[in-house]
């Protein structure tokens, strides 16, 4: 990194990130990405958010998407469910392949470097960054010089680079929470036992479902504390919770998904963690220790895991919510359920209003019938000409974002920012 100047920098290499910065680099942007961590692929690597949800079939900004699928499906990391659902990633090999997108496009990167001052200066923005290196050399001297850019991205999901530079905010509200989960991964499954078990126990083909695809089985199951299905597991769950093995807090959401490349892994969406004033730091250690009560209660009542173990755990919280800043079109749920049109649309998608709830019974899954869109200006910052938002900090309100927020609508935000960008220089 000799020349420190920028046409974009993108701070977070997550999903919205990396489909950002890949699509920038391709259209002929210098682009940068600054990341906290020591890999890409935020909510999918850092916080095992796996698969992806399906969404519409009419979904534009997918080249990323599409390209990320066929080098993770070379590389048996990936894989088209029954479903037709593309989004069925293995998280460590995508680690690996967004590394390699990034080069070849000609992406630079900085891992393991946080943000220490960003100022501006006329319409371009000088960024100071804290790095981890301990290799002394003159190369990474390079580094302590102020980075330049013209285009400024925020795609860190909590909207942190917004608050360094003192935007407007959306309200915030009690009502306005989401819980976040911890996901982990358990190995040493037999899961075509397992499978042939719940698809006999099971047979709402809405909550269980499995396939056999390339010699593989892979499978997905849930169940939740709300009463808006009848739940297979619940009779299970609810001896588990009386023997003491698990409580009913720690099974309020439970979530099981085959794991790409891997005949004997199944990744959690749980536990889910319902106390909303808890420290990240107190989240962790509550979600771990949850973890580990739940796997004892697979390994005891599950058919298939009595050999298992936890393999993987989340390095990052799940969070569904954080804060949204203010641009210049804030989305709204009439929008969203309206379907209405914009000019210059960065998605589209038709995956359902998905709001969790700590409490029992109150969580909300709306599905919308018409396809709706975001525009652009949901994206750019308000009051910066040259200052955008991408990934589930966007400009939308509660509702609204809580359709929005999903890793395949991610993916098209950045690659739309890209493409309008590219056509301003």
């Amino acid at each position: 990194m000799k020349n420190n100047n920028y046409d974009i920098v993108i701070i977070g290499g997550g999903t919205a990130g990396c489909s950002c910065a890949w699509n920038s680099a391709k259209l002929g942007l210098k682009t940068l990405i600054i990341e906290k961590n020591s890999f890409l692929g935020g909510s999918i690597t850092s916080s095992l958010v796996i698969p992806a949800m399906k969404t519409s079939e009419n979904q534009i900004n997918d080249d990323f998407y599409n390209n990320l699928y066929k080098k993770l499906k070379k590389e048996n990391g990936a894989f088209t469910y029954c479903d037709g659902n593309i989004g069925w990633f293995n998280p460590e090999l995508t680690k690996i392949i967004l590394d390699t997108m990034m080069i070849d496009a000609g992406v630079d990167i900085l891992f393991e470097s946080t943000i220490k001052d960003i100022k501006r200066k006329e319409n371009l923005w000088y960024i100071d960054t804290i790095d981890n290196d301990n290799i002394s050399s003159k190369d990474e001297a390079s580094l302590l010089s102020p980075i330049v850019t013209k285009y400024l991205v925020d795609g860190t999901g909590d909207a942190k680079i917004c608050k360094k530079i003192d935007c407007d905010f959306l309200e915030n509200s009690e009502e306005n929470f989401q819980p976040m989960s911890l996901r982990f991964i358990m190995s040493g499954v037999n899961t075509k036992l397992f499978a042939d078990w719940i698809m006999e126990y099971d047979t709402n083909r809405d909550v269980t479902t499995s396939c056999i695809i390339d010699g593989n089985t892979y499978l997905s199951t849930a169940y939740t504390w709300d009463n808006n299905i009848k739940w297979a597991l619940k009779p299970i769950i609810e001896k588990a919770v009386a023997d003491n093995i698990v409580t009913n807090e720690d099974m309020n959401y439970f979530q099981l998904f085959s794991v790409a490349g891997t005949n004997d892994s199944i990744a959690f969406n749980a536990p889910r963690l319902l106390n909303n004033k808890l420290l990240r730091s107190n989240a962790y250690i509550e979600g771990r220790s949850a973890i580990l009560r739940i796997a004892k209660f697979c390994k005891k009542y599950l058919k298939g895991f009595e050999n298992a173990y936890i393999s993987s755990i989340a390095n990052s919280l799940g969070v569904r919510v954080s804060n949204r800043v203010e641009g210049e079109y804030i989305y709204t749920y009439d929008d969203l359920i309206s379907g209405k049109t914009f000019d210059n649309p960065v998605l589209i998608s038709n995956y359902p209003v998905d709001i969790h709830s700590n409490k029992e019974g109150r969580s909300v899954l709306e599905h919308v019938y018409k396809e709706y869109q975001l525009p652009i200006e949901s994206l750019m910052v308000k009051g910066y000409k040259n200052v955008f938002v991408i990934g589930r900090c966007i400009s939308a309100d509660f509702k609204a974002q809580a359709a929005l927020r999903i890793i395949p609508s991610c993916f098209s935000m950045g690659e739309g920012l890209a493409k309008y960008l590219a056509t301003k220089k």
